[in-house]
């Protein structure tokens, strides 16, 4: 089957049951987030920016529960933020599971292996050690962290921790290959963590997913690239969805970087073209959510927004009316499902209601519109079916050119920082010391990967690239 039999057969039961009830507005997946906080900058989110006020606000874990149960979504997407940084984040896992809801963890990958490792010393027998053998032997852990893991004292074997089950999912983001997603997410060195991560997920029993986001510049092959490396790692499904312009995302891309929003994102027009070919993707690649919704994307149909069927919950309350755009929060679902006028947003027959919904065809608003049939054609119900519970794609072939198209950035010298660091290394810039500046802003870079709120920006790449304009006016 393309997914596990019980998650599909849960969310088609969902589905069945409120249709029966004749339910007008119902949750299909909650959008969890406990926080805003996160380690990285990503071009094109918005997220920590919009929140920047509440960075150090976090959803008590009674309260993440509590609304978990009050809007019975079937599936939760923990995300944020980084959700891994949320202290709690092993206690919301597990209380969500005994909930038994299905889980994406929606995460960056930086904090992955610590958590699998605490899992790891948490469940340390000696018939565990040929896992800890391989995950040496790939170089996924180090001599030093598998001896933490065989000698974890009685707190480590105690610790509550994050357990492989078939209802979660490692969700981690992935925008490209490495050289395109370190540029997006402005840290080198993190697709590579991604890929480790998602490595020793595999080895030590959980599932695994990758979430991308297309923009204006992505291309087309790399992204094919990408599924089939990914495919290669036998990651068990995909999502992907295209860069929407929303007002967060928009002021960042002004404010911050200095850039205009339609050089970045993409169109309604744009994402037609970028997404041609999904539904190819969709046969050779165990891609998420449903063909009717793929069709949308390829623009062979329309859909309405039904943005209130993927609610999100966050530091303020029931966000609305979607995702990405922030017209109120609400105290309660039911609350945010009546106030909010939703006839007043989305795309019909082709016409925005608000024009900030123009250029929107997100996942979030409109994946669940295919699955729920708001806008139904015959036959939509047996593709639905038939994709779901058909056979899963067999993973692509591993091979070494494969892994060299994939590690086109940093791994090779040539990563979004090395012309910046090529020019650095000249001898005039030895001379007037910037080498050595660098040199110290790389430590301290490098020193906080993975370990604290990140605040930084391309504040660094684009200085150091001014320099090198600067010096090539002079000669």
């Amino acid at each position: 089957m393309r997914f596990p039999f019980a998650l599909s057969a849960k969310i088609a039961g969902h589905i069945i049951k409120h249709k029966l009830k004749r339910t007008p507005k119902f949750a299909m997946v909650l959008q969890l987030e406990p926080l805003h906080t996160c380690n990285l900058t990503c071009t094109g989110c918005g997220r920590i920016r919009e929140y920047s006020t509440n960075l150090k606000d976090m959803v008590p874990l009674e309260k993440c529960l509590a609304v978990a149960m009050e809007c019975d979504a079937p599936m939760v997407s923990i995300c944020g933020g980084e959700p891994l940084i949320y202290p709690k984040i092993e206690e919301l896992v597990n209380g969500l599971l005994e909930q038994k809801r299905v889980l994406y963890i929606c995460t960056n990958g930086v904090f992955m292996r610590k958590k699998m490792r605490d899992y790891l010393a948490a469940i340390y027998t000696t018939e565990t050690e040929p896992t800890l053998k391989k995950l040496l032997a790939e170089n996924l852990i180090s001599d030093k962290e598998a001896e933490v893991i065989r000698n974890a004292n009685d707190a480590a074997k105690k610790k509550c921790v994050i357990r492989p089950t078939q209802w979660m999912y490692w969700n981690v983001h992935v925008d490209g290959l490495e050289f395109t997603h370190d540029l997006i997410v402005e840290r080198e060195g993190v697709f590579k963590e991604c890929v480790e991560a998602i490595k020793m997920a595999k080895i030590c029993g959980y599932q695994t997913a990758t979430n991308t986001t297309v923009y204006k510049e992505t291309d087309v092959q790399e992204l094919e690239d990408m599924f089939k490396f990914l495919s290669s790692l036998e990651v068990d499904g995909h999502t992907i969805s295209p860069g929407y312009e929303y007002d967060a995302a928009k002021k960042d891309m002004v404010s911050r970087l200095g850039k205009q929003p339609e050089d970045f994102f993409l169109t309604r027009k744009m994402t037609r073209q970028k997404f041609a070919k999904i539904q190819e993707w969709g046969e050779k690649f165990t891609i998420f959510g449903t063909p009717v919704y793929q069709e949308f994307l390829a623009g062979k149909r329309e859909l309405t927004c039904t943005a209130w069927a993927i609610p999100t919950y966050n530091i303020k309350g029931w966000k609305a009316p979607c995702y990405l755009m922030t017209d109120g929060h609400y105290d309660g679902y039911q609350e945010m499902l009546s106030k909010v006028n939703w006839e007043k947003y989305g795309v019909v027959d082709g016409v925005a209601r608000d024009p900030r919904c123009e250029n929107c065809m997100v996942h979030c608003g409109y994946d669940p519109s295919g699955a729920l049939g708001t806008n139904y054609q015959r036959g939509d119900n047996w593709k639905n079916f038939s994709y779901n519970f058909g056979a899963k794609p067999k993973p692509y072939p591993a091979s070494p050119e494969l892994a060299k198209t994939a590690f086109n950035g940093v791994t090779i010298g040539q990563g979004h920082l090395s012309q910046a660091k090529a020019a650095l290394n000249s001898p005039r810039a030895a001379m007037n010391g910037a080498q050595a500046a660098f040199s110290r802003k790389e430590e301290t870079h490098e020193a906080h990967v993975g370990t604290h709120c990140g605040t930084s920006d391309t504040s660094e790449r684009d200085e150091l690239l001014a320099k090198i304009d600067a010096g090539k006016k002079a000669e």
